[in-house]
């Protein structure tokens, strides 16, 4: 379905009952951590090419328990695969969630932008002509004072 303009709004118990559901999804996962960027890069990585291998080694390590030394725990390791499994799976439904709620806030960002920039045009024309609209003009056009020469006042700047 092709992008159309979007209006929409959302009452306060609607934010409040979806943010009561973030908070329902948190407290189901009370054993989510946060990695530092040196942590990250120090952890073996398992990818999606990985959970055929992990599930092999599940199986072998099943198998032959005898060659591992007893401090080796196969239950845990079938533990942390199926957790990373069902994270997996989580994951992307989380991550087509949030995808959606940024299209679509990119979206209707860049509606009121354009129609903030219609206002701006009118009233910096009006500013020339209609009483007290100067300062109103110059507070608007506050937000374009960082743009460089050359680019258009229509240029949007974060």
């Amino acid at each position: 379905m092709s992008y159309q303009n979007i209006a929409a709004t959302l009452s306060p118990q609607d934010i409040q009952e979806i943010k009561a559901a973030l908070q329902t999804v948190q407290k189901k996962l009370p054993f989510l951590i946060t990695l530092s960027t040196e942590e990250r890069r120090k952890l073996v990585k398992m990818g999606d090419k990985s959970l055929a291998f992990v599930n092999n080694s599940i199986t072998a390590a099943q198998s032959n328990r005898e060659i591992f030394p007893a401090i080796f725990d196969v239950e845990e390791l079938v533990q942390d695969y199926q957790l990373a499994a069902t994270l997996s799976e989580l994951l992307i439904s989380m991550q087509q969630l949030t995808e959606q709620v940024d299209d679509t806030l990119m979206a209707v960002g860049s509606e009121a932008m354009t129609s903030s920039l219609t206002v701006y045009d009118y009233v910096k024309t009006a500013s020339k002509k209609t009483p007290g609209l100067k300062t109103v003009a110059e507070q608007l056009g506050e937000r374009f004072k960082a743009i460089g020469k050359g680019k258009s006042a229509k240029t949007p700047v974060s």
